[in-house]
């Protein structure tokens, strides 16, 4: 004999389980940003250490001031940028700012000599987290025209989908996950905008003191 109150509670459930996305956050980065933020940490670090281990007189408080204001710059431009795509949205996190961008609310996303985003209020963000390289696409180019140079011969292709580069083929991927979202129920909404102060108030507060130890002689 079945039970009344599971199936009810069933039925509750089975809306809020098929509005959750289907996959989790896919996050793009950017190897190279990754790789130069962590070399250049790593030196700041050596050569400050050492200033601040070896310094005489005021050279270990400047070097920390210098620290200060350098590190956050260098995680903001390196370690930070990322993008976030769902089902409901657009999340970019770029050096100083974040920007959460229902699909509904993404009128495109445009590849030039950057990827770029645009809201359909027209406000353009750059995605720092996926690059342009005009080398990875002329490669990309020059396969694609071997690869047509082949069938024209009587060879058949090996891929059936025009080729890019690694950036371009995630700003594709984007714009299909967006077609195909944009009219969903939980990709409704405004964009929304809010400024990285855990970056900006290290940085400001160390040019501030590096500044204010200068003036100082």
């Amino acid at each position: 004999m079945s039970n009344p109150d599971r199936a009810s509670n069933e039925q509750k459930s089975t809306p809020a389980a098929a509005a959750k996305p289907v996959y989790k956050d896919r996050v793009y980065r950017s190897p190279a940003g990754l790789v130069g933020g962590v070399m250049l940490l790593g030196i700041f670090g050596w050569l400050g250490g050492d200033a601040v281990v070896s310094g005489e007189g005021r050279t270990p408080w400047l070097a920390l001031a210098a620290m200060l204001c350098a590190v956050p710059v260098v995680v903001a431009f390196s370690l930070r940028p990322a993008v976030f795509a769902n089902d409901d949205r657009l999340r970019v996190r770029n050096p100083f700012r974040v920007i959460e961008l229902p699909w509904a609310s993404v009128a495109s996303l445009r590849s030039g000599f950057s990827n770029e985003v645009i809201d359909e209020a027209g406000t353009k963000y750059q995605l720092w987290a996926i690059p342009v390289s005009l080398r990875a696409r002329k490669k990309a180019a020059r396969r694609q025209a071997r690869e047509a140079r082949g069938d024209s011969s009587g060879r058949t292709s090996l891929v059936d989908q025009p080729m890019r580069s690694e950036g371009d083929q995630i700003m594709a991927d984007l714009r299909d996950l967006c077609e195909a979202r944009a009219k969903a129920t939980g990709s409704q909404g405004e964009p929304s905008v809010r400024w990285a102060w855990e970056i900006m108030g290290p940085a400001v507060a160390g040019a501030v003191l590096l500044a204010v130890l200068i003036a100082l002689g």
